[in-house]
């Protein structure tokens, strides 16, 4: 065959009528372009005109030079299906380090994927496979992903590694990571492996949206843990929302976060730990000017990471846990984090503490915030059942309660078992009998991320589900209870060991009706608070005491705080 500069997918034998097989032909022409291109360095275009084209069982090797272009999210469409191979991953394209020998030496090289969609929702392996992407690329030099709709993908959606002078832009990665219960590898929305070319990759990430994914919306992990952590990593423009993770460094140094938002996750808005597969954390990173709002758990959460890491400029508010929490998971580095630095931030509304240190810190920097009004998960344990209460797909609704707004906030909902919270006899072999019209259910627990006086609105059973229930809707009547809330709840709480630190210029307070946020600082008993200087900070106005010493602080300087 001819192998003209651009071709037309039609006038190659692909039809795009949503039932044959177009996986063949795409593959014949692929390679025929590929190696006219290794022939004379021109390199070539796949126009696809609108269309389903299905690709079977078998994934496209790529190859350098080749581009993809289709004629916009919704007209183009690849389908990607495995009916008969179904241990057969198939990511519409794919070159990897152990099946093709990609490496630094031997990329694919210069090329585009443009405006087209991938519905991997046809594609269902044995087992979870991790390589079940829609796209799976390792080693790409100089290549270009604009304007692509993946989704439903049985992992990762765009799962590209080792992206070298690469712009990823326009991608909207929806429901990806389908079979990944939340704890396997991959299963983001846009899973980028790093590490591979050395100590820089020159890599942007710019206005992508990941909704719905089964871990991580958009994460960047470091591939082996001899490898350097590599710098050049840009995240602009980004929208990650109702996945496990919204934006994750598992590995980068220096990345760059801006004006991204990263709304109602399950587990964390912006996550730096161990958690990759290498168990490296981020280190060195920077996020400015971005939006963490009402994820399920926290909103920031920085842990394994030796430090430094910057947050300026950001608002972190109505988080169903902290608002920033430093902690270290097992298995990744334990030692204390220094020159962490949270300035100008609004850390405001989240359930908890708005700043918690769980890990050890050395030389932080907690300059110019304003910290109000957190410790919104105030309100006391509550139990019910029977008339009034009834449940939507993603809510409960109590007639008769009256709670206090945002008060069961990031609370673990309950539902079934016995009503009203009925109890077992005093010699523990008899239960209360049912109050009448109760009905009474298997127990189950959804997560609470906001409530009114009367109504729970809770959060998905999964990344993109549009259900809180496993089992379909409870039914009218069923009893639900709510846990207590804990106290102290305190603007900034260390219960670990700070050292050196500078806090200063601070406004740590709550001027709610009523106030929540008990104390502007509290040092928990196990934490140990050395050196360094608190000054010039706003303390007064909380529920409580303005400080409370449970471990008094050692050194430094307390000056100049009203309050």
């Amino acid at each position: 065959m001819t192998a003209p500069l651009t071709a037309d997918a039609h006038e190659y034998g692909l039809v795009g009528d949503g039932t044959a097989d177009d996986g063949p032909a795409l593959r014949k022409l692929v390679d025929a372009l590929g190696d006219a291109t290794a022939g004379d360095g021109r390199p070539r275009t796949v126009r696809v005109p609108a269309g389903r084209y299905v690709i079977r069982d078998q994934p496209v090797l790529w190859r350098s030079g080749v581009s993809l272009v289709g004629a916009g999210r919704g007209a183009t469409c690849f389908a990607l299906t495995n009916p008969g191979a179904p241990t057969q991953p198939v990511p519409l394209a794919w070159f990897t380090t152990a099946q093709h020998g990609a490496g630094p030496d031997h990329p694919v090289a210069d090329v585009t994927f443009a405006h087209f969609e991938i519905d991997g929702s046809g594609v269902e392996t044995e087992e979870y496979e991790v390589l079940a992407k829609g796209l799976g690329l390792q080693y790409v030099l100089r290549g270009r992903f604009s304007d692509l709709w993946i989704h439903d993908t049985a992992a990762t959606g765009f799962g590209c590694d080792f992206l070298q002078d690469t712009v990823v832009e326009g991608v909207l990665a929806e429901r990806c990571g389908r079979q990944d219960p939340g704890e396997k590898m991959g299963g983001a929305g846009i899973g980028i492996g790093v590490g591979g070319w050395g100590p820089v990759e020159r890599l942007a990430v710019t206005d992508c949206t990941a909704r719905g994914n089964g871990t991580n919306g958009i994460f960047l992990e470091l591939q082996q843990d001899d490898w350097v952590p590599p710098r050049g990593v840009r995240i602009t423009a980004c929208h990650a929302e109702d996945n496990r993770y919204g934006i994750s460094d598992w590995g980068a140094d220096g990345l760059l976060v801006t004006g991204c938002t990263m709304l109602g996750n399950h587990v964390a808005g912006f996550d730096v730990s161990a958690q990759g597969t290498t168990s490296v954390g981020g280190r060195g990173g920077l996020v400015t000017g971005c939006l963490v709002d009402g994820n399920a758990g926290d909103g920031i959460a920085l842990g394994n990471t030796p430090g430094p890491y910057g947050f300026h400029g950001n608002r972190v508010g109505g988080n169903g846990r902290y608002g920033y929490w430093q902690h270290n998971l097992a298995g990744g580095d334990q030692g204390p984090a220094t020159d962490i630095v949270l300035e100008s931030n609004d850390i405001h509304d989240n359930a908890l503490d708005g700043i918690r240190v769980d890990a050890p810190l050395h030389e932080p920097a907690i300059l110019g915030n304003r910290i109000r009004g957190n410790g919104r998960r105030a309100a006391p344990e509550a139990r019910g059942g029977g008339e009034g209460v009834h449940c939507g797909p993603l809510s409960l609704t109590d007639e008769r309660a009256d709670w206090l707004p945002g008060g069961h906030r990031g609370k673990e909902l309950t539902i079934g078992g016995e009503p009203g919270g009925a109890e077992a006899s005093a010699d523990g072999t008899a239960v209360v009998a049912p109050e009448a019209g109760v009905e009474v259910t298997a127990v189950v627990t959804a997560v609470v991320t906001d409530n009114t006086a009367t109504r729970l609105t809770l959060a998905p059973l999964r990344p993109g589900a549009d259900t809180a229930w496993p089992d379909g809707t409870p039914g009218p009547g069923t009893a639900y209870r709510l846990p207590d809330s804990p106290a102290p709840r305190a603007g900034l709480t260390a219960a670990a060991a700070v050292t050196h630190p500078c806090v200063q210029g601070n406004r740590v307070r709550d001027d709610g009706r009523p106030r929540t946020q008990v104390h502007a600082v509290w040092i928990a008993s196990r934490a140990t608070w050395t050196g360094g200087r608190v000054s010039g900070n706003d303390f007064s106005g909380n529920a409580s005491a303005s400080t409370r010493f449970d471990s008094a602080p050692s050194g430094g300087r307390w000056r100049d705080n009203a309050g």
